[in-house]
């Protein structure tokens, strides 16, 4: 199947070469230079897949966006850091086709532009002092947070806020994933998981949101209770708070923030 792919990429960082990927298997590939040409896009909610990659200003409260164009474009952030320029990467499958859902098309597109970001633009000299906002919608599968997990470890490496073989960050996001999926959105690939990462040298900052009922984490079964010994649930929260930190649910219950602070920065407080 023909998918239609937007890239909005002000320095060419990653377009050429995936426009050349994407058009040789088949797909249909519109490249624009910024952020206003992608505004006046019409039709952005046609494309089964966008992927931003922009190095601008942070956007004020004033910004304004038509529908389409707001739900795919990277979001503004609290208004303490307006006017600091950062970098911005998206990648949304919002509007991606399901009427026949192939889970393993779309984890090797989203795989195949993660690849091309890690060999190309993350590179360890750049990141370094770099504040960079990432974010994906995706459907709900597991596969696809997967591709997400291993790509936002190797980013937070190469940042140097954490060290994987002293971190269990991974344990942490990898349950915040699976939840958002399994006990969120109850493995419904129509709904979107969207998870948001603000990475400076100070921390990194995760938010999952999903779009089910959720729930009240004070009502989840306390795993340190002996009666609770065998019980599974609640376990996963207690390894997410226990390794962040910082931990955040909203009132609903689906979206979770977690906060891991750099080492350096935990030194100096």
């Amino acid at each position: 199947m023909q998918r239609r792919i937007l890239i909005i990429d002000d320095h060419d960082d990653l377009a050429t070469s995936l426009h050349e990927v994407f058009t040789h298997v088949g797909h249909f590939v519109h490249v624009v230079a910024d952020r206003q040409e992608a505004l006046a896009i019409e039709n952005i909610a046609d494309f089964d897949l966008v992927i931003t990659d922009l190095d601008v200003e942070r956007l004020s409260p004033e910004t304004n966006f038509n529908g389409n164009a707001r739900a795919c474009l990277p979001t503004s952030l609290d208004a303490s850091h307006f006017g600091q320029r950062i970098k911005a990467f998206k990648i949304c499958a919002a509007n991606f086709r399901r009427d026949e859902f192939d889970e393993e098309e779309l984890k090797n597109m989203v795989a195949t532009v993660l690849d091309f970001k890690i060999r190309h633009v993350d590179k360890k000299d750049v990141v370094r002092d770099l504040h960079e906002n990432i974010e994906f919608e995706l459907p709900s599968a597991i596969s696809l947070m997967h591709i997400v997990l291993e790509y936002l470890m190797k980013r937070v490496e190469k940042l140097g806020v954490i060290k994987p073989d002293q971190s269990n960050l991974f344990v942490a996001l990898d349950e915040a994933f699976v939840n958002a999926v399994k006990h969120g959105n109850k493995f419904d690939e129509k709904k979107l998981v969207r998870i948001t990462t603000e990475l400076s040298k100070q921390e990194a900052r995760f938010t999952i949101e999903d779009e089910g009922e959720g729930f009240d984490v004070q009502n989840i079964p306390d795993p340190l209770d002996p009666e609770n010994l065998f019980k599974a649930s609640g376990r996963g929260v207690l390894f997410i708070y226990n390794i962040m930190d910082e931990v955040k649910y909203n009132d609903r219950g689906n979206r979770l923030t977690m906060v891991k602070k750099s080492e350096n920065a935990l030194r100096i407080d």
